[in-house]
């Protein structure tokens, strides 16, 4: 177990618990935890499970929420949280967090990007498809510098950084067939639009 004490990321408390095997592996069932909390004034407890493809997809809560998995650092209220989407179905990627942060309530994600079976380098050479908002993430830094080029280096808006850049992004998100109200907590303002984001200006 990893008792984590609160971060320049959160006011709130972190704890790991390791499921260790006797033998070879843990034995199937339903299982329990009670949680007993030795000083709290006020508080909850959320959890969450590794990706299915760490754990397996047998392994699950009885009754899951998809809502409030978004993980740290992502639930800071000044970051630019970024989900992922299939560009080619225009479908919410499963494995996307989804918000609201639960303590702030705060609209995470800021939007979404392409994050299913993107091209991206392979280790030790090549290319390989891979899914994942590590994949998407990569999109909005990239967005964010040609914004920056447009704005600071060409002169057309010289203080584009931080809490703009973000304005700039949430500003353009285009709205998706999957979302019927924006902003929500599955694509936050919708789409990754640089485009939208330089028309609106």
């Amino acid at each position: 177990m990893y008792y984590g004490l609160p971060s320049p990321y959160s006011l709130y408390q972190e704890i790991a618990i390791d499921l260790l095997p006797r033998r070879d592996y843990i034995s199937g069932g339903v299982w329990f935890f009670t949680a007993e909390a030795r000083s709290v004034i006020e508080g909850i407890i959320d959890l969450w499970m590794p990706a299915a493809a760490i754990r397996g997809t047998a392994t699950q809560f009885l009754t899951p929420t998809t809502e409030t998995t978004l993980t740290i650092p992502s639930t800071a209220g000044n970051v630019i949280t970024v989900g992922a989407y299939d560009s080619s179905t225009n479908t919410l990627a499963p494995f996307s967090g989804r918000g609201y942060t639960w303590n702030t309530g705060q609209v995470k994600p800021d939007l979404v990007a392409p994050g299913v079976d993107i091209t991206s380098c392979a280790v030790g050479g090549g290319y390989e498809s891979r899914s994942g908002t590590s994949m998407a993430a990569p999109f909005v830094s990239g967005s964010c510098a040609l914004l920056m080029q447009w704005g600071i280096l060409q002169n057309n808006d010289p203080f584009l950084y931080g809490e703009k850049m973000k304005a700039y992004l949430i500003r353009g998100a285009r709205q998706l067939p999957f979302s019927v109200s924006y902003p929500n907590p599955q694509s936050g303002y919708g789409a990754l639009c640089v485009s939208n984001s330089l028309t609106f200006v």
